[in-house]
């Protein structure tokens, strides 16, 4: 049987939804992510922030054609917690009837 956990820093809505994004990729351009879930780059930065707090995500800064850009990817660290978010999340849609 596998330990798994519930998250509270994952399981915030936008943290869930970037998670949900990142883990099946590698790197995503930060405009991507914004367009995506429809946020301001202030709140995506604030939530990629907590995240990248908890080790679960980092950034990589660069410049293509002149322009700075940033590209976010999920960790080890990320991936493996997040996978456990979505398994004890599994077993409490399992508990309802």
């Amino acid at each position: 049987m596998s330990n798994t956990s519930f998250d509270e820093l994952i399981h915030a809505p936008i943290r869930l939804k970037i998670c949900s994004f990142l883990s099946p990729t590698g790197a995503v351009e930060f405009p991507v992510i914004r367009d995506m879930l429809q946020v301001s780059d202030s709140v995506l930065s604030k939530h990629l922030k907590h995240l990248e707090n908890a080790g679960y995500v980092k950034q990589r800064k660069g410049s293509a054609n002149g322009r700075k850009r940033s590209w976010v990817y999920m960790t080890t660290t990320g991936r493996k917690a997040f996978k456990s978010h979505i398994e004890e999340l599994m077993k409490l849609i399992a508990g309802v009837d």
